[in-house]
């Protein structure tokens, strides 16, 4: 098996999924007999929070040097909205960052989805990083909510989602808010933030809703067992 190495805490919630699912998925492959060799860096949630884009830029970049020189052979950011860093950081390591929005288009292709809702944070719906990448890449044309409603839902999961809070009316302005987007043409909804599927839950909403931690860790456990010959 390969050697991953993780960068998470953006959320620590989040994180923990990301490390129970990898563990799960290739125990699913090879059998309860082993685990995958995983090396974790979970970072102080709150230079995420202070939005200084050099300083988050030269973070990931050191943190990804140190997973490199401990043998990581790839690395995944766990979470959505630190994948800003990557144009950044992947040209200066020699390892590859398993991009989130690779493993969400790949399965939206094999859906037949080329127009998405994007839900996220601030930076994940406003910014290009997400979006360019999944048009350039793939021709998946993304769709994003008004505002106000941006606002608010950045709000929710700063405030509420990234502390293990989990309300009802939370889920439902988030429903509200896809139907919204289901009218304006979605054929899906990204669920792009990875604390997102730990409150919405496939039959809550009629269309996919792609949960980008649980493609994200499928496509770290196909890179750790890519020389295994495991049962398809």
């Amino acid at each position: 098996m390969k050697t991953l190495g993780m960068i998470g805490g953006t959320s620590w919630h989040s994180t923990v999924d990301y490390y129970r699912l990898i563990n799960e998925l290739t125990s699913d492959k090879i059998g309860k007999q082993a685990n995958p060799p995983l090396i974790l860096y979970s970072l102080n949630i709150a230079i995420m929070r202070e939005g200084n884009i050099d300083k988050i830029n030269k973070t990931y970049l050191e943190i990804s040097q140190k997973l490199q020189e401990a043998g990581a052979e790839a690395i995944i950011i766990c979470a959505n909205t630190p994948h800003m860093v990557y144009p950044y950081v992947s040209p200066k390591i020699s390892i590859p960052i398993l991009h989130i929005g690779d493993a969400t288009a790949e399965h939206a292709v094999k859906l037949g989805i080329r127009k998405l809702g994007l839900l996220g944070t601030k930076a994940t719906m406003e910014r290009d990083f997400m979006k360019l990448h999944l048009r350039d890449n793939f021709n998946i044309d993304t769709l994003t909510p008004g505002l106000t409603a941006r606002d608010e839902i950045h709000r929710l999961i700063s405030e509420e989602l990234t502390h293990g809070i989990f309300k009802e009316e939370t889920k439902a302005f988030f429903i509200e808010e896809m139907e919204k987007l289901k009218l304006q043409g979605a054929e899906g909804i990204i669920l792009g933030c990875t604390e997102l599927p730990l409150i919405l839950k496939p039959e809550d909403f009629e269309l996919p809703m792609l949960n980008t931690l649980q493609l994200h860790a499928e496509k770290a456990v196909q890179f750790i067992l890519e020389d295994e010959a495991v049962d398809p």
